[in-house]
């Protein structure tokens, strides 16, 4: 089963051979070439997380290219997991804006997506105009290895340490009902709780009576119930199997972001906001919108406008 090639709307799919592996692409707004901008999904999401956006931003003026990112979609799916980590997740996006003929390019990314965008920026910052980050602001590196941080401080259940320390189990019950586990993590309108110690995921995926009310309409949840079913959740997963990794490739990098940045945070996320983002990404600016995890989504269009006017300011400096 493979997802429809139409999932966004005025976006053209089209798979791409970069840096070893296809990539499903979505494409619009081709007649405004010259003025690219690359949306980059999270977890577990995809290219069609930016379906409210890509329409808008053609209209506004660019060139939109909006990947499905390796072990997602009809992207392939590698089976090592070093093969997830950030100099090849990077590296597709390098490899992406050489097939269009593009030096540089603003990004967009949400979640995941943003790490991947703040990454890249650090690796190949000639090759980056602006950066929009949703949900997920700059992961200042720190002295101790991410994950290693994270179960010192979290414990040994939290998703990130967990999917680390008991490959394939977690995988396996996402694997088992896309559709329930999706539908359970895309909420909105949920009371503000703190975490729970266990392994929040697992409990959502199995949880008959979610909280809030459902994000997605059924025809959007069908297509990310027939995405997953195609692809499995592991290649996604396996991003975060190479936190440590990318915390020793990022070892060299100088730290300092000096693009113009904009950090939009949803006032309901669970995501923990940065208090040192100023220090490390020093053209920012933070914009809080009244929204969860997912508020490119829930609040689409309040999100969208922002982001359209804000590179308008930006678009001469």
């Amino acid at each position: 089963m493979t997802t429809s090639t139409h999932e966004i709307p005025f976006a053209d799919a089209i798979i791409i051979s970069v840096n070893g592996v296809d990539l499903e692409v979505f494409e619009a707004g081709s007649e405004n070439a010259g003025n690219p901008i690359v949306l980059c999904h999270g977890w577990p999401d995809l290219a069609y997380t930016w379906r409210f956006q890509v329409p808008a931003l053609v209209a506004a003026g660019y060139h939109v290219i909006a990947p499905n990112q390796r072990g997602f979609g009809n992207s392939t799916v590698p089976e090592d997991i070093v093969d997830y980590d950030i100099e090849h997740l990077t590296g597709d996006l390098v490899a992406l804006l050489d097939y269009f003929g593009y030096e540089r390019a603003t990004f967009i990314g949400h979640d995941w997506g943003a790490f991947v965008v703040w990454s890249f920026t650090l690796f190949y910052p000639h090759r980056v105009d602006k950066i929009v980050a949703l949900s997920l602001p700059y992961l200042v590196r720190g002295e101790v290895p991410w994950l290693d941080f994270m179960e010192a401080v979290l414990g040994s259940d939290y998703y990130f340490v967990h999917f680390n320390k008991q490959p394939g189990i977690a995988d396996a019950i996402f694997d088992s009902n896309p559709a329930r586990f999706i539908n359970n993590l895309y909420r909105k309108n949920e009371p503000l709780a703190p975490p729970k110690p266990d392994m929040a995921l697992i409990e959502i995926a199995h949880n008959d009576s979610p909280l809030g009310d459902p994000l997605l309409s059924e025809i959007e949840l069908s297509v990310y119930d027939c995405a997953f079913k195609h692809s499995g959740f592991t290649g996604g997963i396996n991003w975060y199997r190479n936190l440590n990794r990318n915390w020793h490739l990022l070892a060299d990098a100088d730290p300092i972001i000096r693009q113009q940045a904009l950090m939009v945070y949803g006032l309901r996320d669970t995501v923990a906001r940065s208090e040192q983002l100023s220090v490390f990404v020093r053209n920012v600016e933070e914009l809080n919108i009244d929204g969860g995890h997912w508020v490119h989504q829930e609040r689409h269009e309040e999100t969208t406008n922002a982001i359209i006017k804000w590179l308008a300011r930006k678009q001469d400096k």
